[in-house]
């Protein structure tokens, strides 16, 4: 198993929480993470995938949960609902008997559509809910994995550390962070996402909604990929594939709670709110499934092409992200853009202070290609060090507490 950042957050979990939730995209590594959690910390394990125990667990709950004491990983709990309740009753029992329940179970779901909404309801303030995303460019070069801060000093020194070309960082966003593909290194990439697209649809989407037209589910997909890094306009969707409204958003719903796509909001204060525009942007979760779906195959078509500069700005997005989930850290992510096209693609906000950040697919860069950061300089929050994220081999400042990062800074 490649040893996944986010096992510190879930371990700290189970000495709090009764209940710990992991949610994610389907071969995230769910499973595998949850069968050595069983065997490190003598949990039972049971998956509701296929067969009777699903059975079980649906028609009888109780009896299930019997037959499969605590503490216990159920895998694929979305399959059966019903086991929140009865759970709930276990916990609160659990804590009156003996005066303390945390650690007792450990759920993991692939589809949060229907799920989310049940945990709300059932295990309010008793579960803790752990998102686990595909492998982080940390993980697959074994490097360790802290929250993206702007500390020039170690932004250096992490870059010189392991320097990144830019055919390796177009193979690495071509390829994506399943760590099936890792695991089995020849294994070819476009059979693994097509059979990972025919199992979502069939598996996945087919439970959620009343799929009548699979194969424009599919050219659904396929064109959100060819958007990915940009403003959500539903509108546009509708019109490009003949399917109304309704139906997009309902789709584009379907895709966010299976972890496929995430949508980044707009940043404003009330010093911008009039000029700044109010859609979000989108991005999928992973560049490997982005670019199979748009018809990206290598990475020489890929670096050639249209798309180039939305993958890389969607790969970086997705990295920064990552490193503050995996740690379970928080932070506040937007992009700005204004009605005067002025834009800064990502920005973080934490300890009341932004940082800025802008990504590039190409290697060199000046002063006027930060301009926009000036649009943000009546914020109420501090602006700090900010940066181009970018393919150069080596850090350059810009401006003032402005520089030019190479990816593997990250």
């Amino acid at each position: 198993m490649i040893p996944r950042t986010i096992l510190s957050a879930i371990e700290e979990s189970i000495r709090f929480k009764p209940v710990t939730l992991i949610t994610g995209a389907r071969q995230v590594g769910k499973t595998t993470l949850c069968q050595y959690l069983a065997k490190e910390h003598s949990f039972g394990y049971v998956s509701l995938a296929t067969g009777s125990e699903r059975m079980m667990a649906i028609q009888d709950p109780k009896m299930f949960l019997t037959m499969h004491p605590a503490p216990l990983i159920i895998d694929e709990v979305q399959y059966a609902p019903g086991l929140l309740d009865v759970l709930e009753e276990i916990v609160d029992s659990e804590k009156i008997l003996n005066g303390h329940n945390e650690g007792m179970y450990i759920l993991t779901g692939s589809q949060t559509y229907n799920l989310m909404e049940n945990v709300t309801q059932s295990m309010a303030g008793r579960i803790s809910i752990i998102r686990m995303s595909p492998l982080s460019m940390n993980e697959i070069l074994g490097r360790d994995e802290q929250p993206f801060v702007m500390d020039l000093e170690k932004k250096v020194r992490r870059s010189t550390d392991y320097k990144m070309s830019p055919t390796e960082a177009y193979d690495m966003i071509l390829r994506g962070g399943y760590p099936e593909l890792y695991e089995k290194p020849d294994m070819r990439v476009s059979k693994f996402y097509s059979d990972y697209v025919d199992s979502y649809i069939e598996r996945d989407v087919s439970q959620i909604v009343n799929l009548k037209d699979k194969l424009k589910f599919r050219q659904f997909m396929e064109y959100i990929a060819s958007i990915t890094g940009q403003e959500l306009v539903y509108d546009k969707i509708s019109n490009a594939l003949g399917v109304n409204i309704r139906t997009v958003q309902s789709w584009m719903s379907v895709l966010i709670s299976g972890g496929i796509v995430h949508l980044l909001q707009p940043y404003f204060e009330k010093s911008n709110v009039k000029r700044t525009v109010k859609r979000p942007k989108l991005y999928f979760c992973d560049t490997g499934l982005a670019c199979y779906l748009a018809k990206i195959f290598d990475s020489e078509t890929l670096r050639a092409g249209y798309l180039s500069g939305h993958m890389v700005e969607t790969f970086i997005v997705n990295e920064i992200m990552k490193s503050y989930d995996n740690n379970a850290e928080s932070a506040g992510f937007y992009y700005y853009r204004d009605s005067s096209m002025n834009e800064v693609d990502l920005i973080i906000l934490r300890d009341a202070k932004l940082t800025l950040i802008e990504c590039k697919s190409g290697m060199t860069y000046d002063y006027n290609d930060v301009k926009s950061f000036h649009r943000l300089e009546e914020s109420e929050f501090e602006i700090g060090p900010s940066a181009v994220i970018c393919l150069t081999d080596r850090p350059y400042p810009l401006r003032e507490s402005v520089y030019a990062l190479p990816l593997s800074s990250i």
